[in-house]
């Protein structure tokens, strides 16, 4: 028997960098990207780096290339792994350590991440060649949601915050992504609100969460400490509504705006 498309629910993972902004401007910024026009989930939006599991995200050579095996917990480190494989691939970002321990300052080739966004190079041997491992404890869970039937493709989509690597510049792979940009969420939202740029449901309700905290290190702590509760929005008459407890208030998002 074939599965409906409306039943199949494919595992996702999606990343927050966050970087405290030089003074005197806001107090953190979020890295997002600008998704690609013609690309069909959430054409032309901004959003965090993020995307569908692979297959080689769960090749058992990684328990020899990636470090913070302890800090994995019902996520599983596949999940966290195609997290840090999108950062690579959209943003060029690799959070990962030398043989020293030391967090990887190197710059990412576009045409390697271009190699392993279309799968002809395998993300584990982009850091086995640079003798890294993958850091998997630098990834600190902060929201899981699950989308609702109502739309063509649903994801089971984990949602990590980390502290970007300082000496990595972030660039856009002018593929999936047409841009990268660090932006503090209270603006990111007002651009939302103001309909100058497109923000879906979901990266909006967890950029208002993100405002809630007054810098990165704060953002990252509360995610740390704050209970876990998968959102899956329902509908209810002409909106779509999510559970009071996941912490992100008593939300009703109309359908028409989706």
């Amino acid at each position: 028997m074939t599965e409906r498309a409306a039943d199949l629910i494919r595992p996702a993972a999606t990343i927050l960098l966050l970087r405290d902004a030089p003074a005197p401007g806001p107090g953190f910024e979020v890295l997002m990207v600008e998704r690609h026009h013609q690309i069909d989930f959430a054409a032309g939006a901004l959003v965090f780096p993020g995307g569908k599991t692979h297959a080689g995200d769960h090749d058992p050579a990684w328990a020899d290339h990636a470090t913070g095996w302890d800090s994995v917990g019902e996520d599983g480190a596949p999940l966290r792994i195609a997290a840090l494989r999108e950062a690579y691939e959209e943003a060029g970002v690799l959070l990962a350590r030398d043989a020293d321990g030391r967090t990887y300052a190197g710059e990412a080739a576009i045409d390697v991440r271009a190699a392993v966004a279309d799968d002809r190079t395998a993300f584990l041997d982009v850091v086995r060649d640079l003798g890294l491992k993958l850091d998997l404890a630098a990834l600190t869970i902060f929201a899981r949601w699950i989308t609702p039937p109502l739309t063509a493709k649903r994801f089971d989509t984990w949602f990590y915050v980390a502290h970007a690597p300082v000496a990595q510049l972030a660039v856009c792979d002018g593929h999936e992504a047409v841009d990268a940009e660090w932006i503090a969420p209270g603006q990111a939202l007002d651009l939302a609100a103001s309909g100058r740029r497109k923000v879906i449901f979901p990266t909006r309700m967890n950029l208002q969460l993100l405002a809630q905290s007054p810098n990165a290190a704060a953002a990252i702590d509360t995610a740390r400490t704050r209970p876990l509760v998968t959102v899956e929005p329902w509908v209810d008459g002409a909106s779509l509504r999510i559970q009071p407890e996941a912490g992100y208030g008593a939300v009703v998002e109309p359908l028409a705006g989706l």
